[in-house]
């Protein structure tokens, strides 16, 4: 079987490295704010774009699928469930998972609404999307959206998408937004202190969470009269 081709098999070890430099601490906020909305969400757990397994261990998410098979090994060796395959193609089972998360993942996949509608199709009935990305027109955003322009070694791979975006994609894949959830108000290169997250969406906050709940398509009907 051949494997995906992802830059990031090469960039696998200095990635999962972020995690315990300088990145750190927004890693842990960024997970504190996921476990502010865990309790309402109902298993069992997918994560796509589950990379070296960091979100998904820190979250206790059991599945995860990346193109990276380098990101996956390591993702196996955290105790995660992964796979490798890309987002967008079927490889799971309709309606098998009662949340699947994209963190950090929108802004690096081919079609955003593409895998969108997937995990759609693989959530249950009533299911949860929880989406986790930096806007782009946030401080973060422009900061991040510098780095691209610079070629840096991650993010020039990266599109990043406005709030108002990543909504309208979730509503034409079939998802009625439920909530939504920011943190990470310092700015860039100046985090210095946890953060506790706050609901609502913030156009200064550097991470922003949307949950949206599966909603299934209702079928039109003919009246006489």
């Amino acid at each position: 079987m051949s494997r995906f081709l992802s830059p990031f098999d090469d960039l696998a070890v200095e990635y999962d490295k972020w995690f315990d430099g300088e990145g750190k601490l927004i890693f842990d906020i960024e997970v504190e704010a996921f476990r502010y909305i865990l309790p309402s969400l109902p298993g069992p757990w997918l994560e796509i774009g589950v990379g070296s397994g960091r979100f998904a261990q820190a979250l206790e998410i059991g599945s995860g699928i990346d193109p990276s098979y380098k990101l996956v090994e390591m993702a196996k060796k955290r105790g995660i469930t992964a796979f490798v395959g890309r987002g967008e193609n079927a490889f799971f089972c309709k309606e098998s998972f009662g949340t699947v998360f994209l963190i950090v993942t929108l802004c690096f996949v081919n079609s955003p609404l593409a895998v969108l509608k997937e995990a759609h199709r693989i959530l249950m009935p009533g299911g949860r999307l929880v989406l986790g990305f930096v806007s782009k027109d946030s401080p973060w955003g422009e900061f991040y959206q510098q780095k691209k322009e610079e070629e840096h070694r991650f993010y020039r791979y990266a599109n990043f998408y406005r709030c108002s975006e990543v909504a309208r994609f979730t509503i034409q894949a079939g998802f009625m937004g439920e909530r939504m959830v920011s943190t990470l108000l310092q700015r860039p290169s100046e985090v210095q202190h946890m953060e506790a997250p706050r609901e609502g969406y913030y156009t200064e906050a550097g991470f922003t969470i949307i949950v949206a709940e599966k909603v299934e398509k209702v079928k039109s009907t003919n009246r006489k009269g």
